[in-house]
């Protein structure tokens, strides 16, 4: 009967985990949403100061 106890306890600890991880997975994806905004916007940035001095230039 003990062996019963083990195993739901091996379960929850297991599901812990899981947990635990996909947690940390939650909080790395929002970090790298966050970061890919940022560069985005980076980007855009740039690109219409080349876009203004490819207008100034005639181009």
């Amino acid at each position: 009967m003990s062996w019963i106890y083990v195993a739901v306890a091996l379960g929850v600890a297991g599901l812990t985990v899981l947990a635990v991880v996909t947690a940390r997975v939650l909080v790395a994806t929002r970090r790298l949403s966050a970061e890919v905004r940022r560069a985005s916007a980076q980007l855009t940035a740039a690109r219409e100061t080349l876009r203004a001095r490819n207008g100034a230039n005639g181009n």
